[in-house]
């Protein structure tokens, strides 16, 4: 799924526009048992409350794709016979309104998944009837070329409060307010059958997992029974390590910065040309970017391989090889952050046969917050 195809089935969780009539869900303690099951009609439930409840659910659908959003691809002999996709397309056919098939489906999570929290499954059902697109991307709403039927599964941690003295105000007096169960954003989901090409894609769902560093491949493994992506900052770690080994005495600053330096400017420039589908780059790009900074034949030759061993034949974000906010240059003893706009103003320098890393530096600047002068 490409960018505008998640903003418009995200655009469905308003009240004004969604078909959800009712969503289903189970309470799972600590110790991961199912202790409730329940279904709630959006019909009978005040306003403010469907609103904060669809927007909870909507936010499986938020971050970055490539980092927060991932694409998990079934194969052909998964999709023709196989239990996990047959229970997902069950839970999609019958409307999540079998009590049998979406307990089975409750189990099968609490199985493998473990929070440190109690957690919450949310499933919400929808039929969305995708109006045709205009030549200039403006929707058609008299005119439709297919249903999209989908679930969306979102997995919400509860967070207990403790009991605390609190003030009523009507009645004029002090009371002790009890333990609440409150519901954290998601903390991973996933929306069955993707969406590409603004149809269903049977072969295909769209995981979310909030954290960059940390994927749940339990989970992944217990639904989906496919190979679990690469966490984006284990993809990051990787691609550091990979040009540390393969690139030796000849990964310099100077390498190192150009290479970040070229996949920022990749980033930017998707950015600027709002190209919905997602920027990626291959084993055959980054190493024509290792090339543009004068790196040996013999090096590039080295890095291919490792990431070859490393990802396989699999393009990347280049989101998620490299901080896009800031330059890190450490040392056993200090840390220096430089903003991304001002790399260029550190270098480092070899004088008098010692190492140094040095710094330009004009007027503003500070030691401890007390204004200093540099002099020779």
């Amino acid at each position: 799924m490409n960018e505008k195809e998640i903003g418009e089935i995200r655009r469905r969780f308003n009240p004004e526009k969604t078909s959800i009539t009712q969503v289903r869900g189970c309470y799972v303690s600590a110790k991961g048992e199912i202790t409730s099951q329940f279904g709630q009609s959006l019909a009978s439930t005040p306003q403010e409350e469907v609103e904060n409840l669809l927007s909870t659910l909507k936010r499986t659908l938020s971050g970055s794709l490539g980092k927060n959003l991932t694409d998990i691809v079934f194969t052909t002999q998964q999709v023709a016979d196989s239990d996990e996709h047959r229970l997902l397309m069950a839970l999609r056919e019958t409307e999540l309104k079998d009590e049998e098939v979406t307990t089975a489906f409750y189990e099968k999570i609490t199985s493998s998944l473990a929070l440190d929290t109690p957690y919450m499954i949310l499933l919400a059902y929808d039929k969305y009837d995708i109006p045709y697109r205009a030549k200039d991307g403006g929707m058609l709403p008299d005119g439709s070329n297919d249903v999209y039927a989908y679930i969306l599964c979102s997995i919400c941690p509860i967070k207990e409060t403790k009991p605390v003295l609190s003030y009523n105000v009507p009645d004029n007096v002090f009371e002790n307010r009890g333990v609440e169960r409150l519901v954290s954003p998601p903390e991973l989901g996933f929306l069955f059958p993707a969406f590409d090409d603004r149809c269903a894609n049977l072969y295909s769902a769209l995981y979310y997992s909030k954290r960059a560093e940390e994927n749940h491949p339990e989970f992944i493994d217990s639904v989906f029974r496919v190979e679990p992506p690469m966490p984006a900052a284990v993809q990051q770690e990787t691609f550091r390590t990979l040009l540390a080994e393969s690139l030796g005495d000849q990964c310099s600053y100077d390498v190192v910065q150009g290479v970040t330096d070229r996949l920022r400017e990749m980033v930017d420039n998707h950015k600027a040309r709002k190209d919905p589908e997602p920027l990626v780059v291959s084993k055959r790009v980054l190493s024509e970017v290792l090339r543009d900074c004068e790196v040996e034949e013999e090096k590039i030759s080295a890095f291919a391989q490792q990431y070859e061993e490393e990802f396989g034949e699999q393009a990347v974000s280049p989101k998620n090889l490299i901080d896009q906010k800031e330059t890190q240059v450490r040392t056993p003893n200090i840390l220096i952050k430089v903003e991304a706009d001002f790399a260029h103003l550190v270098e480092t320098r070899l004088i008098d046969g010692k190492k140094y890393i040095l710094i330009r530096a004009e007027d503003g600047v500070e030691v401890n917050g007390v204004a200093v002068s540099v002099t020779e």
